[in-house]
């Protein structure tokens, strides 16, 4: 008897009927068949298409009088980062009031491409699309994505939050987190960008073994 496409990690009983945004379907117990996207596992632990040529398919999408040069492209499992430099307002020098004029002119003359090119890629990738620009050393964020992470954090670890929070370094403990996670990343960026890239490749080992 075939089985149908059940939905993702919508489990079903026993010949009975499993479902998910595939339909409905047939199926044996247990999880759902893969979700639409990509290959199963990897150390991402999702499945999720692979976004090794996204800073590819940008460079050939985006339009070419947007920004000076390739625009800089970061992506992890939830979102893609898009940021580009624009070009500097003639006669103004490094006016940080006429770079936020012309950031803020680029966002809404904008905005009706931006959301179509994101849509696109949403739907190549399985990521939201984030969106800023630059000037010099002014840089925004338009649109970015704020993902919850659960923690469990013991006495001493809240501690050093507080004490964060207590000194006007930041405003909350979530917002002391987030600056502690900054600092990490600062000092360890070169360690970081090794590991990720060394994950990659166990992540391409892994995709290219039998399929189960």
């Amino acid at each position: 008897m075939p089985f149908g496409p059940g939905g993702p990690g919508g489990p079903g009983g026993p010949g009975g009927r499993g479902r998910g945004p595939g339909g409905r379907g047939r199926g044996r117990g247990g999880p759902g068949g893969p979700g639409p996207f990509g290959r199963p596992g990897g150390w991402q632990q999702a499945d999720l298409p692979s976004a090794d040529d996204v800073a590819e398919w940008f460079a050939g999408r985006l339009p070419a009088d947007w920004f000076i040069g390739d625009a800089q492209i970061s992506v992890d499992r939830e979102e893609i980062v898009v940021v580009g430099e624009l070009p500097p307002v003639d006669g103004q020098g490094d006016s940080a009031a006429a770079a936020e004029g012309r950031i803020s002119r680029f966002r809404e003359q904008s905005r009706d491409e931006r959301i179509a090119i994101a849509t696109q890629a949403q739907e190549r990738y399985g990521r939201k699309v984030s969106w800023g620009a630059r000037i010099g050393e002014r840089r925004e964020l338009f649109t970015h994505l704020a993902v919850p992470v659960m923690t469990r954090l013991r006495q001493p670890e809240r501690q050093v939050l507080d004490t964060l929070v207590d000194a006007g370094v930041a405003r909350s403990r979530s917002e002391a987190l987030a600056w502690a996670v900054a600092l990490v990343g600062q000092h360890t960026e070169t360690w970081l960008s090794d590991l990720r890239a060394k994950m990659a490749e166990v992540d391409k080992l892994r995709a290219q073994g039998p399929q189960l």
